[in-house]
């Protein structure tokens, strides 16, 4: 099955190791060297790592004491997300010189629909190309990006040049590149499922393909209609300008591990006095609260209830917090605690945006 046109140009662009690089950035010092955001040379997760710290093994969601054993160098430098949002804001403002169809999914990636773009570049190539090296002339860091005709080969696309390089995937090529895919490189496809599917003798896009819709959604579930579409280059999903945030956290790790619900009120007062301040910052409201609790083992445990009413303050939303904590005992001694607030009130209907036609 050939893919039809009319065909959307859309760019996935990932920062390069974004939160260590800013380190780097703002410290020459570290330059060149292995570094982990987060944690600390005692305890605690690693929340990103340079490349160069990438080399030994070291990775996000990694324990310090694991990431420090596999590289001794290591440099441990704390979070900065004042920093991250401020470096974030004007790549942004790069993004909308040159369209408005920009769907940030974090601080340091986002989708861009460059199909009718404010330069009137044919090329979505050459635009992703340009802002790359604008990144790296006006903000100090490297960028690489994924081109091609939806959001989901766009982001698969991006992470094979990676660091600082592109890969387009053209409309003719679409079919070729899905098929010839690992399927652990299926974006959404984790270790898991991965391991699933090498049990059912899928490998590639190729392998995935031969398996029909009945099957596949017999062994995924509802997934299995999902990747009997992309696996085609179906993934109609467009790009989202008004991105609605669907929930705002706080959470902390401990130095030590924490074994008494009673200890562990003083830490969730800390956790929420935050979480007030980011609900005000961001003027938003939930009425969903969810508690989350990282054992020592590290396993993770969530418990949430819902209100009917919106809650913002921490004199509304704590007394929910500790009944969550004291709803059931403690599996294990604790190292992480988390607030988080979902079924906000800047939930609305997304808009519908109208396909049009032009070359790639």
């Amino acid at each position: 099955m050939e893919l039809q046109p009319p065909f959307r140009k859309i760019i996935h662009v990932d920062m390069d190791a974004f939160y260590a690089s800013v380190a780097q950035l703002d410290n020459p010092e570290l330059r060149g060297k292995a570094v982990a955001v987060g944690g600390s040379e005692i305890r605690g997760v690693i929340s990103a790592a340079s490349y160069e710290a990438r080399k030994f093994g070291v990775k996000s969601a990694m324990s310090s004491n694991l990431a420090k054993q596999k590289c001794p160098h290591l440099i441990f430098v704390k979070t900065d997300f004042a920093r991250y949002k401020e470096i974030s804001a004007k790549i942004r403002e790069i993004f909308y010189d040159y369209t408005d169809l920009v769907e940030p999914l974090s601080l340091d990636e986002a989708y861009l629909d460059v199909t009718d773009n404010k330069k009137g570049n044919p090329s979505a190539s050459l635009i992703a190309q340009e802002i790359r090296q604008r990144i790296f002339d006006e903000v100090g860091l490297y960028a690489s990006a994924g081109i091609s005709i939806n959001k989901f080969i766009a982001k698969v696309a991006s992470d094979i040049n990676k660091p600082n390089g592109q890969k387009t995937v053209n409309p003719e090529n679409v079919i070729q590149f899905l098929e010839e895919l690992p399927v652990h490189k299926f974006y959404g496809v984790g270790k898991v499922t991965a391991a699933k599917m090498y049990n059912l003798g899928i490998f590639i896009g190729n392998d995935l393909k031969k398996k029909s819709l009945e099957e596949l959604v017999k062994f995924f579930g509802k997934a299995g209609t999902n990747y009997y579409n992309i696996v085609r280059g179906i993934y109609n999903s467009r790009v989202k300008p008004d991105r609605i945030q669907k929930s705002i956290a706080a959470e902390r790790t401990f130095n030590e591990n924490i074994s008494s619900e009673i200890f562990m009120i003083d830490k969730l007062e800390k956790i929420a006095d935050e979480l007030e301040r980011r609900m005000k910052k961001s003027d938003t409201k939930g009425k969903t609260i969810t508690l989350k609790i990282k054992y020592s083992d590290f396993t993770q445990q969530t418990r949430s209830k819902t209100k009917d009413i919106f809650m913002q303050t921490k004199r509304d939303f704590f007394p929910v917090v500790k009944e969550l904590l004291f709803q059931e005992k403690l599996k294990n001694s604790v190292r992480l605690l988390g607030i988080s607030f979902g079924n906000l009130n800047t939930e609305k209907k997304e808009p519908f945006w109208v396909q049009l036609k032009f070359e790639f």
